[in-house]
C-alpha cells in the first residue's frame, strides 16, 4: 500500500467511498452525495492550502484523509479540521491508521500545531453509527474536547458530534507561519 496525493482524476472514486457514508450512516451529515464537479472543486481547494491524500494497493483506493480550514481567521492558521474516510469493506485493516500517520507528518511539517476532528457519535449505539470512529481517533492520540449533543438529524434520528484534538507540538510565542501550498515539497510522498 502506498500513501499518495489525491489528484483530481481520483475524484469519482473517493465520492464512490463517501458516497457509501453519506447514504448508509450517520458518520457523515450529508443528505445528498455531492455531484463528481462539487467534489472535484473540493479537491482543487483544499489541495491548494491543505494534504489530500490517498491509500493506494495495486491501483485502488482504498480510503482518503484531508485536512481543511478550521475557522476562517488569521488566529486559527495553525489548527486545521481533519477528515478520513475508508472503504466500508477494508476498514480494520491498518488504512486509517497509514493515512492519518501521514497526515499528521505532512500538518507538522507544513507548521500545523493542532489537529481537530468533528466527529459524530450516537448517544446509543444503531445500525446508522457507533463509536468506532470516536475510539479510532482515541487510538490515534486525539482526546475528548467537547461535545453537542442532538446536534444532528438524520434516518429520524438525533445524533450528537463530538470535537476531539490532538496537538502536534509546541506552541510557542511566536510560531512560524504556517507554508500553506507547500506539503508535497516537505517529504511527505
Amino acid at each position: 500500500m502506498k500513501i499518495e496525493k489525491v489528484t483530481i482524476e481520483d475524484a469519482a472514486e473517493l465520492l464512490q467511498i463517501y458516497g457509501y457514508y453519506i447514504k448508509n450512516t450517520a458518520i457523515a451529515f450529508d443528505y445528498d452525495v455531492p455531484t463528481l464537479g462539487e467534489f472535484q472543486q473540493k479537491i482543487i481547494d483544499i489541495s491548494s492550502k491543505y494534504p489530500f491524500i490517498k491509500a493506494v494497493d495495486n491501483g485502488e483506493i482504498l480510503g482518503y484523509a484531508y485536512a481543511n480550514t478550521f475557522k476562517d481567521r488569521k488566529a486559527y492558521d495553525w489548527s486545521v479540521e481533519t477528515t478520513i474516510y475508508v472503504k466500508q469493506d477494508k476498514r480494520r485493516m491498518g488504512i486509517g491508521k497509514s493515512l492519518y500517520l501521514a497526515l499528521e507528518q505532512a500538518l507538522k511539517n507544513m507548521g500545523i500545531l493542532n489537529m481537530n476532528a468533528c466527529i459524530a457519535v450516537p448517544q446509543k449505539e444503531d445500525k446508522f453509527l457507533t463509536f468506532a470512529s470516536y475510539h479510532f481517533h482515541k487510538k490515534m492520540g486525539f482526546t475528548l474536547a467537547g461535545r453537542f449533543h442532538k446536534i444532528g438529524y438524520k434516518f429520524n434520528n438525533w445524533y450528537d458530534i463530538v470535537w476531539m484534538e490532538k496537538l502536534l507540538g509546541e506552541h510557542p510565542a511566536f510560531p512560524p507561519e504556517v507554508q500553506f501550498g507547500k506539503w508535497p515539497e516537505q517529504g511527505l510522498l
